[in-house]
């Protein structure tokens, strides 16, 4: 893959199979961890990560969705990572991400890199 391919973008990493909103919370604590064992570290993050729910696979489960900005390679590292994390009862899952639905991720690369935000277009 080029670097011109492989440049920062949103990924999803969905972590399924909770069958209660209160567990798929519970798992943020060690994901934050993980991605960031100093929380009071100088920024900028490496990958910068939010957090979301949805759907299960099926009706009675929840998913926990990490968005992360960052490039495809070190998406799939991480979510390596939180697959030895989750247990195989967890299905982990990684894929490309809407910006516009993870805009805090990408403002946050952005601001913490001292790049100047992204302009919309709207009201131009």
């Amino acid at each position: 893959m080029s670097p011109a391919e492989d440049q920062p973008r949103v990924y999803e990493i969905r972590i399924a199979g909770h069958p209660s909103t209160e567990e798929a919370l519970a798992l943020q604590d060690p994901i934050k961890l993980l991605l960031c064992p100093d929380p009071d570290h100088a920024p900028p993050c490496e990958v910068p990560w939010s957090f979301t729910l949805a759907d299960g696979d099926d009706d009675a489960s929840t998913a926990l969705v990490m968005g992360v900005y960052t490039s495809s390679g070190r998406a799939t590292q991480v979510a390596d990572q939180v697959r030895t994390l989750a247990g195989e009862t967890r299905t982990v899952a990684v894929s490309e991400g809407e910006a516009g639905e993870w805009e805090e991720l990408v403002e946050q690369y952005r601001f913490e890199r001292g790049l100047p935000p992204i302009r919309s277009g709207r009201g131009q």
